[in-house]
């Protein structure tokens, strides 16, 4: 059997980190950041490093550490209580780490707002204009704003795609890991429809290889510039558009 890696690795200029991953998953979860359920943000943590490592994405140090910070408190708050120490006196060992997710998501919100009007643009996605008949039977807005989304957005969207699909075990070769090909595909129905939602770049690939190849070649399209991906809201559903396209419509929209 060939694997994965023997064949394809993708390097993506990933600028989120380990906190940004738990920052993810606290939101995801609906979890209080004050009381996070050691054990259970753990798991889930764990998990996407695993979909990391499966989908052969280079992994950052600092990923790993916070894995071993995550089990570390994990069995701290396993040991049973110190009767000889005051109770007020037991510092939670989760303490250090909400500092650090508060401190973290603070300069995230401060850079998010001075980041807002440079890239306002950006997060708007026009679509041709229809008439006010149609679009109140669409049920849609002249204009709908869109929302960056990040690695880990795309992977918990990828995640759900992976556990609906069947469980097989399949030969990897050259013939059936076809990145590019895939890549290639993408790039005509993005030149066709414009914007495809997430969910439909995987309709027609009910194997788990297929559904693998062409997150990666999402990824790889999204890396290059050839596509971007958009959230209608958090966690909501992620759109991937041809920038060519929208940087057209700007345009046009600036020129009128």
């Amino acid at each position: 059997m060939v694997h994965m890696e023997e064949i394809y690795k993708i390097k993506l200029p990933v600028f989120e980190g380990p906190l940004d991953l738990l920052l993810h998953l606290i939101r995801e979860n609906k979890v209080d950041i004050y009381d996070i359920p050691i054990s259970f943000i753990t798991g889930r943590y764990l998990e996407y490093i695993e979909m990391m490592k499966e989908l052969n994405l280079e992994i950052a140090g600092e990923f790993l550490v916070m894995a071993a910070t995550l089990i570390h408190i994990k069995s701290r708050m396993l040991l049973p209580p110190d009767e000889e120490v005051e109770n007020e006196e037991t510092e939670d060992p989760r303490l250090e780490l909400v500092q650090r997710l508060l401190e973290y998501q603070a300069y995230k919100e401060a850079s998010f707002i001075l980041k807002e009007r440079e890239e306002e643009a950006l997060r708007v996605y026009s679509r041709e204009p229809l008439e006010p008949e149609e679009e109140a039977e669409e049920g849609i807005q002249p204009e709908q704003y869109l929302f960056d989304v990040n690695i880990f957005d795309l992977l918990g969207a990828f995640r759900k795609i992976l556990e609906a699909a069947p469980e097989e075990i399949r030969t990897i070769t050259k013939e059936t890991l076809t990145v590019k090909d895939r890549m290639s595909t993408i790039v005509e129905m993005l030149e066709q429809a414009e914007s495809i939602r997430f969910e439909e770049l995987f309709k027609e690939h009910i194997s788990r290889v297929q559904i693998i190849v062409t997150f990666l070649a999402v990824l790889e399209l999204l890396r290059l510039g050839l596509a971007r991906a958009y959230q209608e809201k958090e966690f909501g559903h992620i759109w991937v558009i041809n920038p060519q396209k929208q940087e057209a419509g700007d345009a046009g929209q600036v020129s009128a």
